[in-house]
């Protein structure tokens, strides 16, 4: 098989986030899951965005962050999803592709509208997401390259996917053709609510070598496996063979093979102003650290970096130079 001339594809949600400041006595009035992803309908999302207060636009979906973090670290990139062909769309379109990453996904031309997350973030930066797949939905197996999937050293696969049943086999697709060609392929569990909606399957997926690397924050492994025990938990997965990276917010990240564990700390921020997008930059970090040849150890340090960066500012999209803060602080990309 010859050398990757990618290093990462991402495939998955292409949503714009619509952000706004709240407080808890909002997501009560409204009958939302503080720290939680739901699904919602077009009329439920226009009726949320009628009572949000100012708001920020800006590109976002959760394997797209991923990807153009990578990006700015230095990466080879590209990412497969799907928007429709209206203003929405443009603007996700126009933000990945200045971003540097390829972005040849055709547009629908009709159907749903392209997708839209509304996210409200409280004083102590939760954010709670309220998600309109729209477009997202008509992703489907035709839209994804074999030769694009087989040049990628690492293919990174959000589990927001599992949602709508096209996408799903896109994701399938996707697995099967990076494995076949001797790739590695990544799974972001996404949220601890898409994980009790899809755990036997995603632990499927793990055991019957769709995946190589898992990524999960401290609650979604709790929910993979079905217990409140971390030392429990954490213990389930390194009987996985599987590189596992688990994020813990400001205890840092433990990543974990078989062989071997490594827990690594957070980086010092003044102020958390907005965690969304946190584990995503992690993500990106870790995965630029690992198409880079460097130790695990190393890898979870520039996750840490990345996810500090994003955590200081609304939106899931770095707004500092990722790649000079990761040279200040020792890294050669």
């Amino acid at each position: 098989m010859s050398a990757p001339t990618l290093d990462l594809l991402g495939l998955g949600n292409a949503i714009v986030d619509v952000i706004a400041p709240s407080d808890d006595d909002f997501l009560i009035r409204h009958g939302l899951h503080k720290g939680a992803m739901q699904l919602i309908d077009e009329a439920a999302a226009e009726k949320l965005y009628a009572a949000m207060g100012q708001t920020t636009i800006v590109s976002g979906g959760s394997a797209a962050n991923t990807i153009i973090g990578a990006a700015q670290l230095g990466c080879s990139t590209a990412f497969i999803g799907k928007v429709k062909a209206d203003p929405l769309g443009d603007v996700f379109a126009h933000d990945i592709r200045s971003a540097r990453v390829a972005f040849d996904s055709t547009p629908a031309k009709d159907g749903a509208a392209s997708a839209r997350c509304l996210v409200l973030v409280t004083p102590d930066g939760q954010r709670t997401m309220n998600t309109f797949l729209g477009a997202c939905q008509a992703l489907t197996p035709d839209d994804v390259d074999p030769a694009l999937v087989a040049q990628a050293q690492i293919t990174y696969l959000e589990g927001y996917l599992w949602d709508p049943s096209e996408a799903k086999r896109a994701f399938l697709k996707a697995s099967d053709i990076a494995r076949g060609a001797d790739r590695r392929v990544a799974l972001s569990l996404s949220d601890a609510f898409c994980v009790d909606r899809y755990r036997d399957e995603f632990l499927g997926l793990i055991r019957d070598g769709k995946i190589d690397i898992l990524f999960a924050n401290e609650s979604e492994l709790h929910a993979l496996y079905q217990t409140a025990d971390f030392d429990t938990a954490l213990a389930q997965v390194r009987g996985e063979n599987i590189l596992a990276v688990v994020t813990r917010s400001e205890r840092g990240s433990i990543t974990v093979t078989r062989d071997e564990t490594h827990a690594v700390n957070a980086f010092p921020v003044e102020k958390v102003i907005d965690t969304t997008g946190a584990g995503d930059l992690f993500a990106a970090g870790f995965l630029t650290g690992l198409v880079k040849g460097q130790a695990l150890p190393d890898c979870a340090r520039l996750g840490a970096l990345a996810a500090a960066e994003i955590i200081q500012h609304y939106g899931a999209r770095p707004q500092a130079d990722l790649r000079a803060r990761a040279a200040e602080s020792g890294f050669e990309l």
